[in-house]
């Protein structure tokens, strides 16, 4: 999914509908797509099995933590 069509929502299930909240995930969402793909190009150069990259980020993705409480 492209990231300007997502649609970002609270933990309420409110659309966020700020634009510059928006421009901020987009720009994050972007460069979070390039340092993946510059990675994945590295692994594969250097050697490793593409599948496994593939295995290990979305286990990074999965196991992140918030620094911040949950919201009640």
């Amino acid at each position: 999914m492209q990231p300007e069509k997502i649609i970002w929502r609270s933990p309420e299930g409110e659309i966020i509908s700020c634009f510059e909240k928006n421009k901020v995930m987009q720009e994050n969402l972007a460069e979070i797509r390039q340092v993946c793909r510059d990675a994945l190009e590295d692994a594969i150069l250097i050697g490793c099995d593409e599948q496994q990259f593939r295995n290990v980020l979305a286990d990074l993705v999965d196991t992140l933590a918030s620094p911040y409480p949950p919201r009640e």
